[in-house]
């Protein structure tokens, strides 16, 4: 089977947690493409559903599929939401954000009561940090943003290459709230818990795409069949 057959059946898994009436998260990226498809297939048969998407792409793909959405202003708790991700380790910390969404995409899994990320095999590492972490940043005062961060990946030994996010025609990638991403190649994050608080306090940041404590259950794709992690609970 080929990466995307393995993304699909991913999420063709993650679409057996859904129930009629629930109040869902649709992710952004290339395999949380492939459950938004699968769902609106079960919308299209009578499942009853309302979707909050994490980006304009997933917007325009779920209401092409025919799927309710809505509002976190309108629904602000949800039951689940279905991600992808670009690293997973085995304490079920993500690194997210090569699609740009990163932003509300934590948004809409922190108001969710549950965070299934759907992956093939290739996502699942010992340690984060071999993906680039992408970093949202405000425009402004850029230089200084980028030298904070220089520093704090440093401290926290994961010294790193910045790179500002190229969109079309070479300018700067723009995100749907309007920032651009630092994309930072630290090739190992030590302890992601003690980056992901550090990072947060650096003004001009916006976000980043360390995602520690949401994801409460990884479904792993591969040629030998589907792989199902939970978080054990209290944890």
């Amino acid at each position: 089977m080929d990466l995307e057959g393995l993304k699909r059946q991913a999420a063709a898994r993650a679409l057996e947690d859904v129930r009629d009436g629930m109040r869902l998260g649709l992710g952004t990226g290339s395999t949380a493409r492939h459950f938004v498809d699968l769902l609106g297939e079960r919308v299209r048969a009578g499942l009853n559903v309302v979707g909050v998407p994490t980006s304009e792409a997933t917007r325009a793909q779920a209401e092409q599929c025919g799927i309710a959405l809505t509002t976190l202003d309108e629904t602000p708790q949800l039951d689940l939401t279905v991600d992808g991700a670009d690293e997973i380790d085995p304490a079920l910390n993500l690194i997210k954000g090569a699609g740009g969404a990163l932003l509300r995409e934590k948004i809409v899994a922190a108001a969710s009561s549950r965070m299934t990320v759907i992956a093939d095999t290739t996502k699942w590492v010992d340690t984060l940090g071999r993906f680039p972490l992408s970093i949202e940043v405000m425009p402004f005062g850029l230089g200084a943003t980028r030298a904070a961060l220089r520093r704090t990946l440093e401290e926290h030994g994961c010294p790193a290459d910045l790179t500002l996010r190229a969109g079309a025609g070479g300018l700067a990638f723009v995100t749907d709230g309007g920032h651009w991403i630092v994309d930072a190649k630290c090739q190992q994050i030590p302890d992601a818990g003690r980056l992901a608080v550090a990072l947060n306090g650096i003004p001009g940041v916006v976000e980043h795409g360390l995602f520690i404590g949401l994801a409460t259950k990884v479904i792993l794709a591969d040629p030998a069949g589907v792989r199902v992690i939970e978080r054990p609970v209290g944890r």
